[in-house]
């Protein structure tokens, strides 16, 4: 399949998946600060992802993807915190961990194809 829009891009849309569950998991907690950085790191994965493919320059595009995938190791890192608090159940923690490592997977398999 060829990519001809940010939104063809499968980890794109899988980020798109994960930052709307994130943003429904926490919306009502009331850790604010939490909930700030965790929602603006998945945002980040799926907005690097489209800025990175808009610039149309395959050397920037992996910058931005590997920017993402860090975004991903944030994210990671933060549903750690969020299982260790209680903010969420473990079978919440877990799909959204899978979902997360999923995406930085489909990460690194593009920058290696870039």
């Amino acid at each position: 399949m060829k990519i001809e829009w940010f939104e063809d891009i499968i980890a794109w849309q899988k980020a798109k998946e994960l930052t709307v569950a994130i943003y429904s998991q926490f919306g009502d907690c009331g850790d604010y600060g939490f909930k700030d950085q965790i929602c603006r790191a998945t945002v980040s994965i799926m907005n690097n992802i489209a800025e990175g493919y808009e610039r149309r320059s395959n050397k920037e595009f992996k910058q931005y993807l590997f920017i993402a995938k860090g975004s991903c190791g944030e994210v990671r890192s933060m549903l750690y915190l969020a299982s260790e608090l209680n903010y969420i159940s473990t079978s919440q923690y877990k799909q959204l961990h899978d979902s997360s490592t999923e995406i930085a997977r489909m990460l690194s398999g593009f920058i290696k194809k870039l």
